[in-house]
């Protein structure tokens, strides 16, 4: 990883400015990729986008939204009825179990609402900082934190903004390096670049968007 407090850059938050600046230009309608009508859909959705990608949730969601359409709904079966609707996500059995934990959760302390704190999600089975960022942020329009998943976690440190690896760390020197009403922005706008651009395997240096602004490609100019 590159050094990141090298001499040669630009301090972290101007340049995490800049990057953010430039990858609005990039992906200026970037946004959500999962498909979700509701608070409690998001919710599912992003378990179940646990090493899965966006479009085989989107794939999967619609019969099994047909089928459970709320919390009540889920919170009143077995996780091995759920299981035969999600087996694709990968993972199944535990996202099935931590649907129903969730939904039953939702049912006996929110009237199966999907609560607006970060405190009363993180309690709710399979729910980490991810997946409540990601539902604050888009059901709600609430920042808290940065949402930390493997293309920000992959991208963060590639462009040397943070020194950590571990997704906690890395949350905590985002949040520090830009304004609280633009960490969805980093976040999602980082995903759609990671995606796109910077992949993991071979990523696109040539013809990226930020290569002057990042260290893995050369030195500043």
């Amino acid at each position: 990883m590159p050094e990141v407090e090298n001499p040669d850059w630009p301090p972290r938050p101007q340049r995490a400015a800049l990057i953010l600046q430039q990858l609005g230009r990039l992906y200026p309608e970037a946004r959500c990729s999962l498909d979700w009508r509701n608070p409690f859909q998001l919710l599912v959705a992003t378990i179940l986008s646990a090493q899965c990608t966006d479009e085989r949730v989107n794939r999967v969601t619609p019969a099994l939204f047909d089928r459970f359409p709320d919390a009540a709904s889920f919170a009143a079966v077995e996780p091995e009825q759920v299981e035969p609707y999600v087996r694709s996500t990968g993972f199944y059995r535990n996202k099935a179990r931590h649907i129903v934990g969730t939904s039953r959760l939702l049912q006996e302390r929110h009237q199966g609402r999907v609560p607006k704190s970060m405190e009363a999600l993180l309690q709710c089975p399979g729910v980490a900082r991810k997946t409540a960022n990601v539902v604050l942020t888009t059901a709600y329009g609430l920042n808290v934190g940065v949402t930390v998943d493997t293309h920000v976690r992959r991208l963060s440190n590639r462009l040397g903004l943070v020194a950590a690896t571990d997704p906690p760390r890395i949350e905590r020197e985002l949040m520090a390096l830009l304004p609280q009403s633009d960490w969805d922005l980093l976040s999602i706008r980082l995903i759609f670049h990671g995606r796109a651009v910077c992949k993991a395997r071979r990523p696109a240096c040539g013809r990226c968007g930020l290569a002057q602004l990042c260290p893995s490609y050369g030195p500043a100019r």
